[in-house]
């Protein structure tokens, strides 16, 4: 990995340690299984087949750029991405390197009906349960950040707690790890992301995802992942058959968030 993504792996499981101090997992899962029955992020993202279908990023830093935008309310943005034709969202909740939090997670699922992502670095089951219990519908699972038998555990997990899973991979070596295990357990749960930020140099290239499409068997359920800014690089993509992204940054730097997004998408 990556020096950046090591230490933020470290950092995690020091975090996650400290939560499952202040609240036992006994407890946690109680929460979870409490919780309001997840929203079908999968089938918003997916159908219909063939047609643009955005993810839309909410975020205030990040490692690579800082403080994104200033003037932060994840309610009012994600009330603009619903009202301009968002199909999901994605929340930052780590505090530390993204400035998000549960918090944002939890007002953002009470001011729209869009599924959400919960956008956060998950080494340990607690944050799949976690996940649950602050509503999410979807948990991000980044392949260079886990191994093999840590992934296929979080994926059976998030599964059974009815979560859509999006398993991301930037290089080749992690496309082909984690291929056989695209749609494990089940079909309708799990997406396939390739992040187009190298995390090495976190330098970003739309031309990363076309460069990999030809490995991906399936591309109904393939999302390409960051660096895209223009509508131009959208066409580029859904040429080559990939009609998912998740957009963040780009957005955030706008002023009208909602009308980034409908242009973007050739609507505006």
């Amino acid at each position: 990995m990556a020096d950046l993504l090591s230490k933020i792996v470290a950092h995690k499981r020091q975090e996650v340690a400290e939560r499952r101090r202040a609240e036992p997992l006994d407890e946690l899962k109680r929460r979870a299984l409490d919780a309001p029955k997840p929203r079908n992020f999968f089938k918003a993202v997916t159908q219909p087949k063939g047609e643009l279908r955005v993810i839309a990023e909410i975020k205030r830093a990040s490692p690579s750029a800082g403080v994104i935008r200033e003037e932060f309310d994840p309610v009012l943005i994600a009330m603009a991405y619903h009202d301009n034709g968002a199909a999901a969202i994605s929340c930052l909740t780590d505090q530390k390197y993204f400035q998000g939090s549960f918090d944002d997670l939890r007002r953002v699922r009470q001011a729209v009906p869009l599924p959400l992502l919960q956008k956060d670095f998950i080494v340990e089951p607690y944050q799949i349960y976690e996940a649950r219990a602050n509503g999410a519908d979807a948990v991000l699972l980044i392949s260079e950040c886990l191994g093999e038998a840590k992934l296929l555990d979080l994926l059976i997990l998030a599964t059974e707690l009815k979560l859509t899973t999006l398993l991301e991979v930037h290089d080749v070596d992690n496309l082909l790890k984690v291929r056989p295990h695209i749609g494990f357990p089940h079909p309708s749960y799990a997406l396939l992301g390739i992040n187009n930020r190298d995390l090495k140099t976190m330098t970003t290239d739309v031309g990363h995802t076309l460069r990999l499409v030809d490995l991906v068997e399936n591309l109904d359920t393939l999302v390409s992942e960051s660096g895209i800014t223009t509508p131009e690089d959208v066409t580029r993509l859904r040429l080559a058959g990939v009609h998912r992204i998740l957009v963040g940054e780009h957005l955030m730097r706008q002023p009208d968030v909602g009308e980034a997004l409908r242009r973007l998408m050739g609507r505006g």
